[in-house]
């Protein structure tokens, strides 16, 4: 997956730097939608993480963001612009027999093995943050923006507005169901309070695949390894 990051930013480079020269757009008028409103549909993982815990990670861990931003065209070339904005991103990072305790005692965040022991038939980790978003951005065609293909890359400033575990549905260790409630936990203290991301998009009109790798850790230095998330998906923007 890193993989993949690394080339969607890769493919946004390349394409800015070798685009076609533009025309004389100062003479056309322009009706730019401005991709104002955008939303994200990713599945995420971890980067970084030890064996240890990536092999308690399962089922499809996915994550979910919607910002909104002002976008400001070059006036010597429309087809490059800044976009700024305000939004908000959580995600589910889910795991398989195994309890991610946040509201420990000890130093080191404990990622407890249940497979002997009743546990959650779901359980997931979740993080959200508030962020700043910052692209910079290509159209290929500004006058038909709606039906060109569009690059970006950018980067996000975000603090950490919240952190909880939430089990589902409790078995013994043969799988059967014990009982069948929710036990939620928040607690903020192993977790970095705030990030820097890095982005990438590539699309066409409304629709664009998108790439977030974080930069910074998740997770304290003295409170575990040093885990950087990442997400591919799905972006959707308008208006």
């Amino acid at each position: 997956m890193k993989k993949i990051v690394a080339s969607v930013l890769g493919f946004c480079l390349f394409t800015m730097a070798f685009s076609q020269t533009n025309p004389d757009w100062k003479k056309k008028k322009l009706d730019r939608s401005g991709d104002h409103l955008m939303v994200q549909f990713t599945v995420d993982s971890w980067g970084g993480a030890p064996d240890s815990i990536k092999n308690r990670m399962g089922g499809l861990s996915r994550g979910a963001g919607i910002s909104f931003m002002l976008d400001k065209p070059f006036k010597s070339d429309p087809r490059w612009s800044i976009a700024f904005g305000l939004g908000i991103n959580a995600s589910n990072i889910f795991f398989k027999k195994t309890s991610v305790d946040i509201k420990s005692n000890v130093t080191k965040l404990p990622f407890r093995n249940l497979d002997t022991l009743d546990h959650f038939k779901k359980y997931k980790l979740v993080t959200t943050f508030v962020e700043v978003p910052v692209e910079l951005r290509y159209v290929f065609n500004p006058e038909k923006e709606d039906k060109s293909l569009k690059v970006a890359i950018g980067a996000k400033i975000g603090l950490l507005l919240d952190a909880h575990t939430k089990g589902k549905t409790l078995q013994n260790k043969s799988g059967a169901t014990i009982n069948s409630y929710k036990l939620k936990e928040k607690e903020n203290t192993f977790f970095n309070s705030s990030r820097i991301v890095a982005t990438a998009r590539v699309g066409l009109g409304h629709f664009s695949l998108v790439a977030n790798y974080q930069i910074t850790a998740l997770i304290k230095d003295v409170a575990g390894p040093s885990i950087r998330p990442y997400q591919i998906g799905l972006c959707i923007s308008g208006l």
